[in-house]
C-alpha cells in the first residue's frame, strides 16, 4: 500500500512539472521550486576581493566577526593550522550572502562595496599603537620614519591566503585591480592591512596588481626633474580607483589617499608625502593595468 501511494506522489509530481524529474524540486517553505530550468546568461555578482587585519588575537577576532555589528567571509586564524596536511580557514559567511566588512567605501566609482565584495580578515594586531595614535604621529613628525612596529604576518598564514584568495579570485573572475586593501576603498577610516603585508608575494603568486620595475625607474627620472601638481596626482589617484575630490589642495584627504598607496607600494615610507617615486609608481600602475585612464590623464594635462 505504501509503496503504491509513494509512486502515485512521485507520478502526480511529474505531472503537475511537465517534464521535471524529483531530482529537479526543492520543497521549500509552503512551495516548491523546478530547477530544471536553468539560465546560461547569469554572472557573479563578486567584483572586489578585500583584505583586513583584525587587530586583534583569534579569541577576540572570532568573538567580534561572530557579533551583530560585523562579520566577514573568511578569517585566517593564528597561528596558521593544517587539517590532513592542507591549510585550516574559517568561513563565517556564505559566499552568495553580503557580509558586513567594508563599512563606508569606495573603489573604480562602485560605492558600498559590502554588496560586491568577499572579505578576508586575517588574524594580525597591526600596529603597536591605535589608529589614533598612528595619525597623531603621522601629523607630529611628517618629514621622519615612524618608529611604528607592524605585527608580521607568517609565511603559513600567507600560504593560506594565497590558496584561498587563487579559488575565490578564479570562480568570481574577479580582476587583478580589484583585489584590494580596506585601506584602498576607505582610506581616511582604516590602515589594514598595513605596510607589513606582502603585497608582492601575493602578486608573484598570481593575485593583484605590480607595477613594473623599468617602467617605475622611467616615470621616476622624469618627475625627478618636474613632478605632477596636486590636481594631477589627484585625477591620476582617482583613475587609479581611490575615492578622492579633486580640489587641487594637499588636504588631508589626499594625504590619506596617499597614504594607503604608499602603504601598499611603498611600505618604507607611508607619511602620505606626495613624491617622485610615488607618482612614478602610480603612473607605471595606470600604463600597465589601465592604459585607457593614463592617456585621458595625459590628454587632461
Amino acid at each position: 500500500m505504501w509503496r503504491s501511494l509513494t509512486v502515485l506522489v512521485a507520478v502526480s509530481l511529474l505531472l503537475l512539472t511537465g517534464c521535471s524529474t524529483p531530482s529537479t524540486l526543492e520543497r521549500r517553505h509552503g512551495y516548491l521550486v523546478d530547477h530544471s530550468h536553468g539560465a546560461p546568461s547569469h554572472g557573479s555578482r563578486v567584483r572586489h576581493l578585500v583584505i583586513h587585519y583584525t587587530s586583534s588575537g583569534e579569541a577576540r577576532s572570532l568573538a567580534t566577526l561572530t557579533g551583530p555589528h560585523v562579520s566577514a567571509h573568511y578569517v585566517l586564524p593564528l597561528p596558521a593550522r593544517r587539517h590532513d596536511g592542507e591549510p585550516l580557514i574559517y568561513q563565517l559567511v556564505d559566499e552568495s550572502r553580503r557580509a558586513w566588512h567594508a563599512g563606508a567605501s569606495a573603489w573604480r566609482g562602485r560605492t558600498h562595496l559590502n554588496d560586491t565584495s568577499i572579505g578576508i580578515e586575517i588574524v594580525n594586531h597591526g600596529p603597536d599603537r591605535s589608529f589614533a595614535q598612528v595619525e597623531a604621529a603621522l601629523e607630529a613628525a611628517p618629514e621622519v620614519a615612524l618608529p611604528i612596529h607592524w605585527a608580521p604576518y607568517p609565511e603559513a598564514q600567507i600560504d593560506a591566503l594565497i590558496r584561498l584568495a587563487r579559488d575565490i579570485i578564479e570562480r568570481h573572475g574577479i580582476h587583478p585591480t580589484d583585489v584590494v586593501a580596506h585601506s584602498d576603498i576607505a582610506p581616511s577610516r582604516k590602515i589594514d592591512p598595513g605596510p607589513a603585508f606582502p603585497w608582492r608575494t601575493l602578486y608573484e603568486a598570481g593575485i593583484g596588481v605590480w607595477p613594473e620595475a623599468a617602467s617605475v625607474a622611467r616615470y621616476r627620472a622624469r618627475f625627478a626633474e618636474v613632478a605632477p601638481d596636486t590636481a594631477t596626482l589627484q585625477r591620476a589617484l582617482a583613475a587609479w580607483g581611490y575615492p578622492i575630490e579633486i580640489s587641487g589642495e594637499p588636504n588631508t584627504p589626499t594625504r590619506d589617499v596617499l597614504r594607503a598607496f604608499q602603504m601598499r607600494f611603498r611600505p618604507a615610507d607611508y607619511r602620505g608625502q606626495p613624491d617622485a617615486e610615488t607618482a612614478a609608481i602610480l603612473w607605471a600602475l595606470l600604463e600597465r593595468y589601465h592604459p585607457e585612464a593614463l592617456e585621458a590623464l595625459t590628454n587632461h594635462d
